[in-house]
């Protein structure tokens, strides 16, 4: 596998997992606590750190390639 592909895989684990978290705290009741609360804000904030990762990779990915910039020489004959 890639190193793009592994990034990828992983990034989608973390933004998941950080969901999972926040979710878990606000049905469990520990978000209605002042550290339940931050904790559940730091969990959110981490996913939202790789979903931006996640999304400069996918543009990058998708983007074209540049075309060689030609040569002088060439550009005159």
């Amino acid at each position: 596998m890639s190193d793009r592909g592994f990034l990828f895989l992983f990034s989608l684990l973390m933004i998941l997992g950080g969901i999972a978290a926040a979710v878990w705290l606000f049905v469990s009741g520990q978000a209605a606590t002042v550290d339940g609360l931050f904790l559940a804000l730091t969990a959110l904030l981490f996913s939202l750190g790789f979903a931006l990762y996640l999304k400069f990779l996918i543009r990058s990915a998708s983007a074209k390639p540049a075309s060689p910039p030609k040569s002088a020489s060439a550009s005159r004959a």
